[in-house]
């Protein structure tokens, strides 16, 4: 009978966990991503779907194009760049990266001569949110593409006047 109890307990504890698990889940636009052009040979096509966000137009997405690399103590950059292009007939972008990888960085003297794994990047670029679109990349086979959602402070600020 207690082992009855319990496990009815459990169970309702599971359901109402479920329950507002579900209502905390991100809301997606269905996206078609078809009409948007092959990856070219050593290439690899990779998007981002943003969810349906309340005030879209005060957010911004910041995106990062780069690879894992074994990196000393310096700050290192990845060379090359994103290009925009748009998709004939659509009226959407997508962006093409060329780099072929090579690295450029300070030249500090590192004591320790360690190499650490470091995720190194071309110049960031700030794009606006639009959960209705995907922002979509072509990129060489071995890097990849991670973002961050920039959100406004709580209010304005008054700039200084002389």
């Amino acid at each position: 009978m207690k082992f009855l109890k319990a496990l009815s307990g459990f169970l309702m504890l599971f359901v109402a966990m479920n329950i507002s698990a579900q209502k905390k889940i991100e809301k997606f636009e269905k996206l078609q991503i078809d009409m948007f052009p092959k990856a070219k040979e050593g290439f690899k096509q990779v998007y981002i779907q943003l969810p349906i966000a309340k005030n879209e137009s005060d957010l911004k997405v910041e995106f990062f194009v780069g690879i894992e690399k074994m990196l000393d103590c310096n700050k290192h950059f990845l060379m090359g760049k994103v290009n925009v292009q748009d998709l004939q007939g659509w009226g959407y972008n997508y962006y093409e990266v060329e780099s072929n990888g090579e690295t450029g960085g300070t030249l500090m003297g590192c004591p320790d001569q360690k190499k650490k794994k470091k995720f190194v990047s071309l110049q960031p670029e700030i794009v606006r949110y639009n959960s209705k679109l995907p922002l979509v990349f072509y990129v060489p086979k071995d890097f990849e593409v991670r973002y961050r959602v920039l959100r406004p402070d709580v209010g304005m600020k008054k700039a200084v006047q002389k």
